[in-house]
Order: structure tokens, then sequence, then C-alpha cells
């Protein structure tokens, strides 16, 4: 079948009628508006890029962390040796899945299950036998407590990094104790945890630290709290979901397990479980 640049090309002489002619003006119109806005995308992804790109290692600044006396949070010692091994199975699980999963979401049914204490030692435990960085990013805007419970300072976090008022480097801490291990937290942001979660920032950043860390360990709010959680999950590999038997209700666990995709659900963490009659000091749990 010949096109209409077929036919024009056999006839040059022939001047197209004007309501061809008028199709084709706004056909090249149309090309040109296409080319210039795939123009502006390039040049917007390249500028979140060149933002969110990750320092060099000089660049990042180091801090000491400060935990409270009795803290449960980096329990590698042998104060807490019980705890310590429990982390070190949770590890090997992750490292050992079959879908290899890299970006990892941790997350919770409703609140005070204990996902942060969960994602800071999960971090910690992948930073202990990692060969490359890992970056624990706290993606819960609306109750960000990470300084308080590691003792670093308040400074711009993720929010100051996707609203464009910081840079990642700003914005990182490595921690002294764990030099593998950097820290995101959340900072304190003008504008709207859902806006900033739903936006190319967003997804630019994360493509930056998936390529960037070995590990990427994001603490987010509860499943069912807010669609926060949902914005996460959507660029990450797989979710770790926190129960605690003492704590989290029945109805909102449930709900929470059939709301994470299968395919992403890497497995349950239970938070405070009482010791069972059965267990012997000696012998790792199964």
């Amino acid at each position: 079948m010949s096109t209409l640049s077929d036919a024009l090309a056999q006839n040059p002489s022939e001047a197209p009628h004007p309501r061809v002619a008028a199709l084709l003006d706004e056909l090249a119109r149309a090309k040109a508006e296409l080319a210039a806005a795939e123009r502006q995308r390039k040049a917007e992804r390249q500028s979140i890029a060149e933002r969110q790109s990750l320092p060099s290692a000089h660049a990042i600044r180091t801090q000491r962390l400060h935990l409270p006396t009795r803290s449960p949070l980096l329990p590698f010692d042998d104060a807490n040796w019980h705890a310590a091994e429990q982390y070190r199975i949770a590890r090997t699980r992750i490292t050992q899945h079959p879908q290899k999963p890299s970006v990892l979401v941790v997350s919770s049914a409703g609140t005070g299950d204990g996902k942060t204490v969960t994602a800071v030692n999960i971090a910690a435990s992948l930073a202990l036998s990692a060969e490359g960085n890992v970056v624990l990013v706290e993606a819960d805007f609306r109750r960000g407590t990470l300084h308080y419970q590691l003792g670093i300072s308040s400074s711009a976090g993720l929010g100051e990094v996707l609203e464009g008022r910081a840079s990642l480097s700003e914005a990182l801490i490595r921690t002294e104790q764990l030099p593998r291990l950097c820290v995101l937290q959340a900072g304190n942001p003008a504008s709207n945890a859902g806006e900033l979660l739903d936006s190319p920032e967003w997804t630019g950043l994360a493509d930056s630290l998936r390529h960037s860390f070995q590990y990427v360990v994001m603490d987010a709010p509860p499943v069912a709290g807010v669609a926060d959680y949902e914005l996460i999950q959507a660029v990450c590999d797989g979710t770790l979901l926190v129960l605690r038997p003492d704590h989290s209700r029945r109805a909102a666990a449930f709900h929470a397990l059939r709301a994470v995709p299968k395919d992403k659900l890497i497995g349950v963490i239970m938070n405070s479980v009482p010791h069972w009659f059965l267990d012997h000091p000696g012998l790792p749990e199964f």
C-alpha cells in the first residue's frame, strides 16, 4: 500500500490538497512538540541524577552513634548474643533469598510493632558482612525519630534532598562504629510526604541509591497507615513485615499480609517473642 509521502515523492510537481497540507503542518507541529517534551524530560532526569548522585567517600560526614542505655539497637556484642544471632539468621535468609533483593522496605501492621528497631538492626547486620556499603533510609516522614534513637544530630535528610534544598552529600551520615553503614534520616520537609514520594525525584533517588549501595534498607510507615507505604514499596525489591505478638492486632496483621504482594513478601519478622520453654541457651532457634 502506497503512503501519502510515497505519492508526493512520485509527483513532486503536484501541490497537496489544502486540507492535506494542513494535516501535514499539524503533524509536523505535533512531532516538534513531542521532541521538545522529550528533551525537557531528559534534562529534568539529568538534573535529578546530578543532584542525587552519590558523593565520594571522603565527602560523607562521619558521626559516632550515642545509643541510650539498654537500647535494643545494635545488639551485636556478647551482652545480647541471642538477639544478635536472630538478626544474623534474618540476614542470611535475605542474602540467600532466590530473588536476591538489594532494596528492602521494612514495614509493620501498625505503630509500635518495632519496625524502626528492626530496620536499624537489619541494616547493621548487613553492613557487618557486606562487601560494599549499606544505607538505612528513614522514609517515615510522619514519625521520624531515627536521630533520637541513634543519638545523631538532627539535620537535613531525605525530605530536603527530594525538595532540592540539600544535596545527598549533605544529608548522608556514615556511622563511626560501622563504617560500611550510612544513614539518611527523614529530615524536616516542607512539602507533603505523599507529594514527595509520588515524584520523579523519589524514583530518581531510589535508582541512585540502588546503584551506589550494595543494600538499601528503607524504614517505611505501617502498611495500612497511609498511602506512603505503597509509593515506597513500588521502588523496592521486597518487603520485610514486622509483627509483635503482644501488640499487633490480629485483623491488622492479616490485612497487612494480604496487602503486600506475594512476589514482594521476603518474610515476616516476629518481634518481642517470649522465650519458649524448650529453648536451650546453647542452641540456636530454627
